[in-house]
């Protein structure tokens, strides 16, 4: 793959990726290259740096994902919490007690538990709104039900 910088005749910049460095030259004089702001076919190769890895570089990229990770963990925690503070955990009996609450035959109530695919499958199918917890945010499952 190789990424070229491309300028169109209003001067619009912008990126494309192709296979190989020759595709670009056989698509751009028949038009099949198109600028994305204004549509213009008129395109040619921008002035582009090269893109030279080195230690500092990485050591700022890998900066930069540990602070995004840092970031992710302290919102997944604080979602966490917030579904922990105000949720009812019922475990096994999800099921069960999504379809009675959507059924109006309990109060409703914002409640988290697991479900087999099936028993989440058949909740869908009756129009039931359920959705999955990534296990980043799912509350470690209570012990105590009653």
């Amino acid at each position: 793959m190789i990424k070229y910088n491309l300028i169109c005749r209003s001067d619009h910049e912008f990126e494309i990726w192709f296979s190989k460095s020759s595709d670009y030259d056989e698509q751009a004089p028949k038009g099949l290259i198109a600028c994305p702001a204004c549509g213009d076919t008129q395109v040619e190769k921008a002035i582009m740096a090269p893109n030279v890895s080195t230690a500092r570089k990485k050591e700022a990229t890998a900066e930069k994902r540990a602070k995004a990770m840092k970031m992710m963990n302290a919102a997944a925690n604080k979602i966490r919490k917030e579904i922990e503070d105000n949720c009812d955990y019922v475990g096994d009996r999800f099921a069960d007690e999504a379809r009675a609450i959507h059924y109006g035959e309990t109060d409703e109530r914002a409640i988290y538990g697991e479900a087999t695919p099936e028993q989440a499958a058949e909740l869908h199918d009756e129009g039931v709104g359920i959705a999955p917890l990534p296990d980043i945010i799912a509350p470690r499952p209570k012990k105590n039900l009653n």
